[in-house]
């Protein structure tokens, strides 16, 4: 499947079938966030991932998991971000987002469903997995393979992006602003 295809046929999935992830296949995932680039190559994120039970439930305080059997947690290290200097914008969010978004195609890539969760409680992540005071959970990225229920939904498929989707001229300006 070319890269085209790939960002049509992802979707978020919001209903689980009750099957575990391959270690292969969350080992490819994993990967694709290990080398996703980062604001001056600084690799400040840390990605928990989470597929034990007492690991689930924590995640299940925090948020809607909508079944999924993996969670990763994507976080950054504060006393890793690079800073621009101008104003001192920490790139953490920016780099924990790409880190999330190379593992959410790779999901798609390797057939399974992905959900990205910004909506969660950080004090639940925060105590739940011990996270030391300069590292903050940015993103929650489900993993499982999609219900028939979810295949099915209107939201799966790609060409939704078509009716769902400002057109192009109305998101991208040339030169300057108007």
């Amino acid at each position: 499947m070319d890269y085209s295809q790939l960002i049509r046929k992802r979707y978020s999935v919001r209903s689980y079938l009750d099957k575990p992830v391959e270690k292969n296949k969350l080992d490819y995932v994993l990967e694709a966030g290990r080398i996703a680039p980062t604001a001056a190559n600084r690799q400040p994120q840390a990605v928990i991932a989470v597929t034990s039970e007492q690991g689930l439930e924590t995640i299940d305080k925090a948020c809607n998991r909508f079944g999924a059997p993996v969670v990763l947690v994507v976080c950054a290290d504060h006393s890793q971000t690079w800073k621009r200097s101008y104003d001192n914008m920490d790139s953490a969010y920016i780099d924990a987002s790409i880190v999330t978004d190379h593992m959410m195609l790779a999901a798609a890539d390797s057939g399974l469903g992905s959900l990205w969760i910004c909506k969660f409680d950080p004090s639940v992540i925060r105590n739940g997995f011990g996270l030391p005071d300069h590292v903050e959970p940015i993103n929650i990225l489900c993993l499982g393979y999609a219900s028939t229920e979810a295949e099915q939904s209107p939201a799966a498929s790609p060409d939704r992006h078509e009716r769902l989707r400002k057109p192009i001229d109305s998101t991208v300006k040339y030169e300057k602003w108007q």
